[in-house]
């Protein structure tokens, strides 16, 4: 009678451990197989509202208008700042034509011309107030003092060159000498200052004119927006460094914005903007919440791979292979999550600017442009849970290290033809004067763009450079239209095709996705799975739609 007893006990004893593994095991299954479920099938499973989804779509739409009222803004500060330089241009450069031919505006060849572009530079500053046409003005400090106008010029120290006799003495030594004076009396230099503008050419390396302007944005009145006051730091060189008989002339302009001191407007009531503020504010707390379900699902994802870990070292002694691991690590989480800081802080900085506090157009709209393609990007993910929108992510998914480890060789093959066409070529070719310059125009090359202007704007004045620069671009073109890029795109082609091949018939299976798809009692049983299919889910998607043996799509 004890031993009947004992083997009771031990039979139960055994049966309740069985019945736990069982029950735990199931549990995993049931939590793995709920992470790995789109948002419609969460809500039909357990009444789970998308609230992420939700978030994404609210996010998409408010960053987007974000974007378009901010760009718009920002197009009236470009264009106003490069109308502003044209307008410089042509008033204090003389026979400016209105197109820079190079990287410099106009080109003097003599003596004379030297002297009357500059004397033309001091006469048109000295009235700049009755030529401009637009509100422009000298700057002053903040005594109220008008800034002066500063012109120096960088010599060799000492010289002495006599051509045809091939002889020169020269001090490498180099020496700079600057004036200052009143801009409106600027004009009256011509004879104030007359041993200041006796230059000996072959000692001259350059003459830089500096000033500064005031200028308000009054465009932005008609829209009932405060303008801007702007601060023109110019600088006008004449550059002879090369001494080859050309002295090159540069104007070069750094604009800043601030707020108007003192200002007026009546006639028209001024915009509030307390209303973009709120929406910005707004934007920022939707992308808060937004980062905080992300981060979240990555804090789940990790628990459960620890737990499915455990599982499989437990029952198989096996790891996770790194295909089921980058399931759980889940790489749209972290780009919407970086999208999101993007955003706050771009969103920030949009508020910091539409309060005249901040004057950083172009950071705000490289943060507020990437984010935007980010969170666009990240659309995919949701349309992935269809397989005929799938396609496309399976696709990069499964071509990436191919293509990765292929743009690896090929760009060491680029790089080749880029150094080499560089230090041949960009005596020669105005396309090949600069390391960038040669990188895009090769890619170019690649893309089949301006091939004939390629091979016709090169000098032939240098047969043999002539000669090497045909071998040198027909072998470039041959090489990477007719091999590489062919074989690049074999490796995507190849990988559609294997994915195309998968879904007809069937994904290989790894460990993740047999222990999803082993048949035991779900913990979610169908009596509710049916009373769930009668509710409306608020989306088009979740409506009425019974899950007949649906194969798990995982997306990483």
């Amino acid at each position: 009678m004890e031993l009947l007893v004992r083997y009771l006990d031990r039979s139960n004893s055994v049966s309740s451990t069985t019945t736990a593994d069982v029950i735990k095991e199931e549990n995993l299954r049931d939590d793995l197989k709920f992470y790995f479920m789109s948002p419609c099938e969460k809500y039909r499973a357990r009444d789970h509202f998308p609230w992420k989804m939700g978030v994404q779509i609210l996010k998409i739409i408010m960053i987007t208008t974000q974007l378009v009222l901010f760009g718009l803004n920002n197009q009236l500060v470009v264009a106003y700042k490069e109308q502003n330089a044209m307008s410089l241009k042509n008033l204090f450069l003389k026979d400016y034509s209105g197109v820079d031919p190079d990287d410099y505006s106009v080109a003097v060849y003599t003596q004379q011309g030297v002297f009357d572009s500059l004397f033309y530079i001091f006469d048109q500053f000295s009235q700049l107030e009755q030529l401009s046409v637009g509100p422009i003005g000298y700057a002053e400090d903040a005594d109220g003092k008008t800034l002066p106008i500063t012109v120096c010029k960088e010599v060799y120290k000492r010289g002495n060159i006599n051509p045809s006799d091939e002889a020169f003495d020269i001090d490498a030594q180099l020496e700079e000498v600057c004036i200052h004076h009143d801009p409106r009396t600027v004009n009256k230099w011509k004879t104030q200052n007359s041993s200041f503008f006796e230059f000996d050419f072959y000692r001259l390396i350059d003459v830089k004119i500096t000033f500064q302007l005031k200028g308000i944005n009054l465009q932005t009145v008609r829209s009932r927006e405060l303008p801007d006051c702007y601060s023109f730091y110019v600088t006008i060189t004449f550059d002879n460094q090369v001494h080859s008989g050309m002295v090159k002339v540069f104007l070069d302009i750094d604009a800043e914005s601030s707020t108007c001191r003192g200002w007026k407007i009546s006639g028209t009531a001024q915009k509030n903007t307390r209303y973009l503020l709120v929406f910005d504010a707004f934007v920022i707390l939707v992308c808060i919440t937004s980062a905080i379900l992300c981060t979240r699902s990555i804090v789940l994802a990790v628990r459960l791979l620890q737990r499915f870990s455990r599982y499989l070292d437990e029952n198989y002694n096996r790891n996770v292979c790194e295909e089921d691991q980058s399931e759980f690590l889940n790489g749209w989480y972290v780009m919407v999550i970086v999208s999101d800081v993007l955003t706050i802080i771009g969103s920030i900085l949009k508020m910091e600017i539409q309060a005249k506090s901040l004057t950083s157009y172009d950071v705000c709209s490289i943060l507020l442009g990437t984010s935007t393609l980010l969170v666009w990007v990240g659309v995919i993910r949701y349309l992935g849970y269809f397989q005929k929108y799938n396609v496309l992510i399976l696709t990069m998914k499964a071509a990436f290290p191919k293509v990765l480890r292929f743009c690896c060789c090929a760009g060491m093959i680029y790089l080749g033809y880029t150094f080499c066409g560089w230090i041949v070529l960009g005596p020669y070719h105005e396309k090949f004067e600069g390391l960038s310059l040669v990188a895009e125009c090769l890619f170019s090359l690649v893309n089949g763009d301006d091939m004939f202007t390629t091979f016709a704007q090169l000098k032939d004045k240098n047969t043999l450079v002539w000669v090497f620069s045909r071998a040198y671009l027909y072998s470039f073109i041959s090489l990477f239209i007719y091999m590489v890029l062919s074989l690049f795109i074999a490796l995507i082609t190849d990988a559609y095709e294997t994915i195309k091949n998968y879904q007809k018939d069937g994904f290989p299976l790894t460990d993740l996705q047999k222990f999803l798809r082993e048949q035991k009692e779900s913990t979610v049983s169908e009596e509710n799975v049916q009373m769930d299919v009668n509710h409306q889910c608020a989306f088009l998607c979740c409506r009425k739609r019974v899950p007949e043996n649906d194969s798990v799509i995982l997306m990483s």
